[in-house]
């Protein structure tokens, strides 16, 4: 039986993170209701636009939801999502407060400013290939976060026990090392 690994699915690029945990033997499950969490064993925030995001995770009641899920389980935030998990948020929004990180919106620049670099990283000797589109930079971590991958001596992927966090878009990526690294943590149960 394939492990079922949700996608939040209200706004943002969420069909390619489904489309890369198909690819990766996990069943995506694209969630849009708090009900639909009580079946999957992670979950994935993907980018897409944050204060949007907001506005639809609180009319579906789905914010208290998630902080409630991610204390038991896995959770994985790309570019807007990992807005969504920050601590803190700069410029100033809400946010679940689950990552200990603090992350600046859209601080590498506008969408004219989109990249895509290799760089070292803690997932393997080879160079992980990143896919920046507007995306946050992280200005501060916990004690308790693990830097896996920076950016010009800046953290841009992040792990704090079951909780990830992306600056960048993975799933728009060929690399499947970053997705593999969050299933092999659901696997493990958290």
């Amino acid at each position: 039986m394939m492990m079922r690994v949700g996608v939040l699915a209200v706004q943002g690029a969420y069909q390619a993170h489904a489309a890369r945990l198909r690819l990766l033997g996990a069943e995506p499950v694209l969630v849009r209701s708090a009900a639909e969490l009580s079946d999957i064993r992670g979950i994935i925030l993907p980018g897409g636009e944050s204060t949007t995001m907001l506005r639809f995770l609180a009319r579906d009641q789905l914010l208290q939801a998630l902080t409630d899920f991610a204390a038991e389980h896995p959770v994985f935030g790309t570019c807007a999502g990992l807005i969504l998990l920050a601590r803190d948020v700069e410029p100033q929004q809400q946010s679940l407060g689950l990552l200990d990180v603090s992350v600046m919106r859209n601080a590498y620049g506008r969408q004219l400013d989109s990249a895509i670099i290799s760089a070292p990283t803690a997932l393997g000797d080879d160079p992980l290939e990143m896919v920046f589109i507007r995306a946050p930079a992280i200005t501060r971590v916990g004690e308790s976060v693990t830097v896996l991958a920076e950016r010009d001596g800046q953290p841009v992927l992040v792990q704090q026990g079951h909780l990830f966090g992306c600056a960048f878009h993975p799933e728009l990526s060929r690399d499947n090392r970053v997705h593999q690294r969050f299933l092999e943590c659901v696997k493990e149960g958290g």
